[in-house]
Formats: C-alpha cells, structure tokens, sequence
C-alpha cells in the first residue's frame, strides 16, 4: 500500500499529481482517458469510480489525476487519496513487464535506429521535465518521416503539450536527428 509523500498542482489546472513512497509500477506507463478503458485496471478503475475523474495517468511513484472543469479540489483530493493509499505497490519485477503493455513498447523496442534516437532525446530532454509537471510522452510510431507521439498525464489535455511542447520537440528532433520528420499528436 504506497503512502503519498506529497500532492503537487501541476501547469494543468484540471490534474494534479501524486508522489508516491512506493512505486505502483516499474518503468511501464499506464494511461487511461476513460472509466471503460480502465475497468481492467484495479487502481486506475478505482480512482475513476470516486467520480468526476477524466483521466489518470500513472508510473513508477507518479499518479497524475485530472478532473472534470466543475469538480473542486478541495472537495476531490481527499477521496482521491484512498484508492491510491489502497493500492498495492510493486516491489519485485518479474521480467515481463513490456509483454503487457503494447504501441509505445514496441515503438522503444523496435530496431530503427531513428527511433532509438529520437527515445535517447526525449528521455534526456524532453521526458523529465514532462514527468516533473504529471505528464508523459510516448512514441507511437515512425512512418513516412511522420513521428506520432502520445502525451499522457497532465499533459494530455495541458494546451501547451499541443503547441509549445510540440513544436519544441519538433524542432530538436529537426535540428540533432533528421529535418524531414514532423511530429503529430495522437
């Protein structure tokens, strides 16, 4: 059961994000953008059953909740924290982590040396300011010099992740990989 070591706002005023003592998940992302796509999901299912819930997003000892314009924060947080107190934490790997998961994993697993590239950036440049503001990016796929990536998180509906970040992320990739790719959102 993973204990919160701090609650913090992040640039998206719907989604807050959880820090956790314990990791709920090791190295794997888990995003879900409805409550029917998490009903498989016993900690993502939970939080969106506390009601005005929009997504959540979460990794490692990271849990990102975004909420509906009409819920309060105040009103919120305190449900929100006991599914997440009730969680059960992940303390042992058993190897098989990315045979669960699938797009992204097999976009970071496949043997392009483009993409390789592009995943070395983004883990260095890119991925750990998203994480420290709730949000995530990964990779879908690389076809016909068209990179499409997949905000999570804070960032999924954050409007800067679609025009700023974006175009930020184009342009290093532009500028240190290859000046033909562009990149989208999904």
């Amino acid at each position: 059961m993973p204990k919160i070591a701090d609650i913090q706002e992040t640039p998206n005023p719907n989604a807050v994000k959880f820090i956790l003592k314990e990791p709920v998940s090791h190295g794997t992302s888990h995003s879900f953008d409805s409550a029917e796509k998490a009903e498989t999901d016993e900690l993502a299912k939970s939080l969106f059953d506390v009601g005005d819930v929009v997504s959540v997003f979460y990794m490692d000892k990271m849990i990102t909740v975004e909420k509906t314009d009409e819920a309060d924060w105040d009103e919120i947080l305190p449900t929100l924290a006991v599914p997440i107190r009730a969680a059960e934490s992940v303390q042992t790997t058993n190897g098989n982590a990315a045979e669960a998961v699938g797009g992204a994993i097999a976009a970071a697993l496949d043997d392009n040396p483009v993409i390789a590239q592009i995943n070395e950036l983004l883990d260095e440049r890119i991925r750990p300011y998203l994480a420290s503001d709730g949000g995530w990016l990964e990779i879908l796929s690389l076809e016909n010099k068209i990179l499409k990536i997949r905000y999570q998180g804070a960032c999924g509906s954050c409007p800067s992740s679609l025009t700023g970040t974006l175009m930020a992320i184009e342009n290093m990739i532009k500028d240190e990989i290859d000046p033909d790719i562009e990149v989208v959102a999904a």
